[in-house]
Formats: structure tokens, sequence, C-alpha cells
């Protein structure tokens, strides 16, 4: 099957120092890829080269069988969206106002809304009231409702409570099953990602130490500990 992402021997970082290296990276339509690892690991830079807010040093990106285009605003029309770990909603603005915004002709809201069931109650009041939760739900109901057929999330569950990944973790397998959308998952609850995810990467030091299935990924934690700490 062709992938609707790849990555080939991307070199990535900033002002010429290489956070990611030699990185091969394949998504395909309707799969849930987690990309794990430690802090400073590389995962952000391999998000943000994927959709074209960091320039390669060497290698490259294509999606959805084109190269990837230098202009931010033109991959994300053609499908390739980034929720960023500041999650990118507008807290004086309601919760309606927030995906009106950033509502795409022809998506549908009932479809995101149905994944999201507890926004509908909340339309009314402004993003920033609502819990870090519920923030992180409208930022990825936000994402969706521009018609994405990738979606790279970054730190979904930072500063939130696990109950709080609990609930939102099956509606990134959800988009992926009923959507057919492509997710690269960041997330540091190794064992919460790999449950919904069809397989794991795990990044050290800009690298890939590991990579699989994410079911054989959950029966090995060791391993999936060694390449944490960069063990072989």
């Amino acid at each position: 099957m062709t992938p609707i992402l790849s990555l080939r021997g991307i070199t990535a970082g900033y002002a010429g120092v290489p956070a990611v290296r030699d990185l091969d990276l394949d998504l395909a339509e309707g799969e849930v890829l987690a990309l794990l690892g430690p802090n400073g690991a590389g995962k952000t830079t391999a998000l943000l080269t994927a959709v074209g807010l960091v320039q390669p040093l060497a290698g490259t990106v294509t999606a959805f069988g084109r190269p990837l285009h230098r202009r931010v605003e033109r991959n994300a029309r053609r499908g390739l969206v980034l929720v960023p770990d500041t999650r990118g909603v507008f807290h004086g603005l309601t919760v309606a106002e927030n995906l009106g915004l950033a509502r795409r002709r022809g998506s549908r809201l009932d479809d995101v809304l149905e994944l999201f069931p507890a926004l509908t109650g909340l339309m009314p009041r402004r993003c920033g009231l609502l819990s870090g939760g519920e923030q992180q739900m409208l930022a990825i109901a936000k994402a969706l409702v521009s018609g994405p057929r990738v979606l790279l999330v970054d730190e979904m569950s930072m500063g939130l409570a696990p109950v709080a990944v609990q609930s939102l973790l099956p509606a990134i397998r959800g988009l992926a099953d009923r959507l057919g959308v492509g997710v690269v998952l960041v997330e540091q609850h190794i064992d919460l990602a790999l449950s919904i995810a069809d397989r794991g990467l795990v990044l050290h030091h800009g690298r890939t130490a590991l990579a699989g299935p994410a079911a054989d990924l959950r029966t090995r934690r060791d391993r999936v500990a060694a390449a944490y700490f960069g063990a072989t």
C-alpha cells in the first residue's frame, strides 16, 4: 500500500544542528503510529518537518504521493494538519466560534461531535473556561473540521490527568477507523499510546531506536525501555 505520508532519510534541526538524524517514517491511510521517546529525542522536530515548518537538512518528505510544498498552508489545504503541543485554540472565543473558524466547506461537524460528544454541550462556552482535557478535545476537533487526511498530534497528554488521556485516546482510534485519517501521535503515556496504535516508533537522540507493531511492543516493554535509554 502506498503511504500517504513518507519521510525518507530525514535529518532536520535548528541553526544547522540536527535534532533528527536519518529518519524513515511511513504512514498509511487509517493507520495510527505512536511516535515515542524521551524529552529531546526529536519527536516534535519530526512532526514540524513533516508539515513543512522545519526544512530538512537532508532527505525528502512526500505527502499523498507528491513532494511537500514549501508553503505550510498549501500542505494544510492538501490535508496535512498538525495539532501542536500548545493546542492552538483561541481562549477568548467560544467553542462554536473556534470550530467555525477552522471549519472547511463540506466537512461534517456531526461526525466530529460524534467522536467528542462532550463538546456538544460546551458550544457557547469560552475556550478559556474549559478544562485542559476539554481544550485538547477542542484542539483535535478543530483539526478535524479542517478536513485532514493526515493528523499529527504533538504531546496530546501534556498537562492532563491520565483519566483525561484515557477519554481522548479512543477518539483518536475512532477517527482513524471511521474517517480513514492517518495519525501520528506523539505521546509520553507509552502503554496508553500503544493500546490504540497500529505501530510504534521510538526515537533516541534523533535516531530510530526501535520500531514495530504496537501489540509486539506492548508485550516487550523491556525492549521499549532499553530503546528509551539508548541501549540495544
